[in-house]
């Protein structure tokens, strides 16, 4: 049986007044009601950050600034497997307030309370680079 292909999936652990903000994935998608760092997948020619920018603006109306990149991670769902490429951000000095567009909700959380949502198993990894870069 031929192995599954490898989806890359940005995110966006964007930070403001020390928190980082939180999007609850609609009910029913693919680990619904999960909260999750908000992105999505990368189009055919769309570079990590090009993509990044366009699922931002088109979940939660907002611009960020991309402040640096965390390694690279993937993980094997059941029937998907996910390149996390996961970005550390903030909002544009000109941007909207994040709206959930396409999420149940938002929240702002400290880092330190990450583990204490429900969180998809991909997020994982991305949690301790994060944790592991602010100490």
């Amino acid at each position: 049986m031929p192995s599954p292909s490898v989806i890359p999936v940005v995110c966006a652990l964007i930070e403001r007044a020390g928190l980082i903000l939180m999007a609850q994935r609609p009910p029913h998608k693919h680990l619904g009601l999960k909260w999750e760092f908000p992105g999505g997948k990368i189009e055919p020619g769309e570079s990590a950050e090009t993509a990044l920018h366009r699922e931002l603006r088109e979940e939660l109306g907002c611009t960020v600034e991309i402040l640096h990149a965390l390694p690279r991670t993937t993980h094997a769902y059941e029937k998907i497997t996910i390149e996390m490429i996961p970005f550390v951000a903030r909002l544009a000095e000109n941007s909207t307030e994040p709206h959930p567009h396409e999420h149940v909700a938002l929240r702002w959380i400290k880092p330190a309370e990450l583990s204490t949502l429900d969180l998809p198993a991909a997020d994982a990894p991305i949690i301790t680079a994060y944790l592991a870069l602010r100490s």
